[in-house]
């Protein structure tokens, strides 16, 4: 089989495939015109070639670019691009609940004023996190997550960012991609005894946003074998990356070496696949 396109991020499915393990989908363009979606996870097993073809492509406009800003757009279009507002990497700054759009009022109305999680998420480590309700669970499977938890359900983003903040003191924020691309088991005891540090942190001005039903949700990723020691490759200082395929985690394509390639990283990258 071969696939020539430009990549876009892998898209997962809400249940698991018939294995039980998070089913990955690739879903990319030529340059902008949107193409099938393709199941992934029978790739694992067996040779995969990437192979760049040295072209970039907004993945707004089609612009043949050099360099990728956001996610796989051109700097103009990333300048003007309505999910580039800081209330994405920092929900806390976000007053669309107020009235007041921080760039484009229609698309922050249906993205940031919104009922919104703030979660835990067991990576490598534990961290916290926010997300918008309809976004679950697959920004967990973005993150590489083997674990989530719901801490709070709230109105619209600002809050869940303020609850967030609050946080940061006592559990990380962040996902270490090495350790997540490690072999972690699934610590349901350990999401629950952070759910009780955090509640406690938080104390009686959220509690009416505690979710106290919420469990401890379980993901396995196909993956055959974890590297033990991690090369993580970029397209662009080499143009062409193959071997057996190990697994798929987060964002990322294990191969045996113990290569990886982030693929949400190469949106706009134009390039040939090759299974076999």
């Amino acid at each position: 089989m071969e696939w020539i396109g430009n990549l876009r991020k892998l898209i997962t499915d809400k249940n698991p495939d018939i294995k039980g393990e998070v089913g990955y989908n690739l879903v990319g363009a030529d340059i902008i015109l949107p193409l099938n979606s393709v199941g992934i996870n029978e790739w694992v097993g067996q040779h995969v070639t990437i192979e760049f073809l040295n072209e970039i492509h907004c993945r707004k406009t089609g612009q043949k670019i050099k360099k990728t800003f956001g996610e796989g757009l051109s700097y103009s279009a990333w300048l003007e691009d309505p999910g580039s507002v800081e209330s994405v990497l920092r929900p806390e700054l976000s007053r669309i609940h107020e009235g007041v759009a921080l760039r484009d009022y229609d698309w922050e109305q249906k993205h940031h004023n919104q009922p919104h999680f703030v979660y835990l998420s067991q990576t490598g480590g534990f961290k916290v996190g926010v997300t918008r309700t309809t976004n679950a669970p697959y920004r967990w499977h973005d993150q590489g997550a083997v674990g989530a938890l719901v801490i709070a359900n709230v109105p619209y983003r600002q809050l869940a960012g303020e609850i967030e903040v609050a946080l940061k003191s006592i559990i990380a924020d962040k996902t270490n991609y090495r350790k997540m691309l490690a072999n972690v088991s699934f610590d349901s005891e350990g999401l629950m005894e952070w759910q009780e540090a955090c509640c406690d942190e938080l104390g009686l001005a959220y509690e009416s946003f505690f979710d106290d039903e919420a469990e401890a949700i379980r993901f396995d990723y196909p993956v055959r074998e974890y590297p033990e020691k991690i090369q993580s490759r970029t397209l662009d200082k080499q143009s062409k990356i193959e071997g057996v395929l190990v697994g798929i985690k987060g964002q990322y394509l294990i191969f045996d070496s113990g290569e990886v390639v982030n693929v949400r990283r190469h949106s706009g990258y134009r390039v040939a696949m090759k299974i076999s």
